[in-house]
């Protein structure tokens, strides 16, 4: 049995959104890694479109193609894992922060040799409570308008605050590590020059009782 292949594609750092589009195989199984804060709610929106041989490019659609969407946490925790139609949107939320895996692979049944079809995977990702583009609609009545868009500016701040601390977390990881190499090799330089004495002064009397056993001194 030949077991779909796991690809990585890139690393997305955390931003309010990521459009992007990728190719795989029927039977491949694609990954993007994604930096996102603890406890952010995350939107995705995919649409496959599938080769077609006869016209030499792409189709707008994949007709009778679903997609099995499985995102993990950083710690490993499976945080979705379903299966979609050829174009639809998904949600989770992160529990913790740091690097999360979103993997697409198809649910295509054609044997691996038979699934040699390519596919294009449009994708969009927005982290955050809201999109950016809100469409707040025409409405008469103002005060509702202007309560949709107080509400929108407070999820903003909220993330923008989730995001700012989750930098400073990092920014305090990288610190650390920082400071535990610098003292690495603090201590490997210090070792190193005791190990060189040591041998020097060990050099030394080697050579005078050499000297002495054959009376040259």
């Amino acid at each position: 049995m030949k077991y779909p292949v796991t690809e990585f594609l890139f690393t997305l750092s955390w931003s309010l959104a990521s459009s992007l589009y990728f190719h795989q195989g029927e039977k491949e199984e694609k990954c993007i890694i994604e930096d996102i804060p603890g406890d952010t709610l995350v939107t995705g929106h995919y649409k496959i479109q599938s080769w077609d041989l006869a016209t030499g490019d792409f189709l707008s659609s994949a007709p009778g193609l679903g997609m099995f969407v499985n995102v993990k946490s950083s710690d490993g925790q499976v945080l979705l894992h379903k299966l979609y139609g050829p174009e639809s949107y998904f949600t989770f939320q992160s529990h913790s922060q740091g690097e999360h895996h979103i993997c697409f692979m198809s649910n295509s049944t054609k044997i691996a040799v038979f699934a040699g079809n390519k596919l294009r995977i449009n994708l969009d990702i927005q982290v955050g409570e809201n999109p950016i583009d809100v469409p707040f609609g025409e409405t008469k009545d103002k005060i509702n308008e202007l309560k949709e868009r107080i509400l929108y500016l407070i999820y903003q701040m909220q993330y923008i605050s989730k995001q700012q601390n989750y930098q400073r977390s990092r920014e305090e990881e990288f610190r650390q590590m920082s400071e535990g190499t610098n003292s690495s090799v603090f201590s490997w330089a210090i070792i190193q020059t005791v190990i060189l004495f040591s041998m020097g002064v060990w050099q030394m009397r080697q050579m005078k009782n050499f000297l002495i056993a054959k009376k040259l001194v």
